[in-house]
């Protein structure tokens, strides 16, 4: 499979075929190459995760492999269904931050595949909210999500220790993004019970693992 993967003549072959239907395309004789393509992005994505799964070294593979699928999947919605070109928008953004996150968790040390996992799942989030013409609205979760994701670097164990410095950061975006929802009067009634809910839940994790390492 990684032979498969690192030859020259597969991907050789892959372009050339893809670009022969392309030009097919271009100048009429063909239509319809879609499904070309999911299969091409999707058959590959799985030769990705396949070997992945055979060799778990290769973490690297995650990312190809689930953001060709997500790929593949964006492109059949756009294809085959009715579906709004913000929510294929957030398909593809969601499968590439997918990646990511399954990078950190096969390996805790990459702890910063945290952050573009974070900021590409939230943009995919603002990119998939119905009527998202809300600039403030999209603005507030935009900066929450990159706030939360500098929390989640703080918080989650990596192998090279505690990353402190990251509440700094998530400090700053969450306070910036209780502003922007404060303006929002719809959402102002919910920011302090949320707010409520995340420090209680904060301080019960961190009494709960200090009961663990007792």
């Amino acid at each position: 499979m990684k032979k498969l993967l690192t030859s020259k003549v597969f991907w050789g072959l892959m372009l050339v075929i893809g670009g022969l239907i392309l030009l097919l395309e271009s100048i009429g004789i063909l239509e319809g190459s879609d499904i070309f393509w999911i299969a091409i992005l999707g058959i590959t994505g799985i030769l990705f995760l396949v070997a992945l799964a055979t060799n778990p070294g290769a973490w690297w593979a995650a990312i190809p492999g689930v953001c060709l699928l997500g790929i593949a999947l964006g492109i059949g919605l756009g294809a085959y269904t009715n579906v709004s070109g913000g929510i294929i928008g957030a398909v593809i953004l969601g499968g590439i931050g997918a990646s990511f996150v399954l990078v950190y968790l096969l390996q805790r040390s990459h702890w910063w595949a945290i952050i573009p996992g974070g900021v590409l799942i939230t943009l995919a989030i603002v990119a998939g909210m119905e009527g998202g013409d809300n600039g403030l609205l999209s603005g507030g979760i935009f900066l929450a999500g990159l706030g939360l994701t500098f929390a989640l670097v703080a918080l989650l164990p990596n192998q090279t220790g505690r990353m402190t410095w990251a509440w700094i950061p998530a400090g700053i975006l969450l306070l910036l993004a209780g502003l922007v929802f404060a303006n929002i009067g719809e959402f102002f009634n919910y920011i302090w019970p949320v707010a409520l809910i995340l420090g209680g839940g904060f301080l019960l994790w961190r009494a709960m693992r200090g009961q663990k390492k007792q």
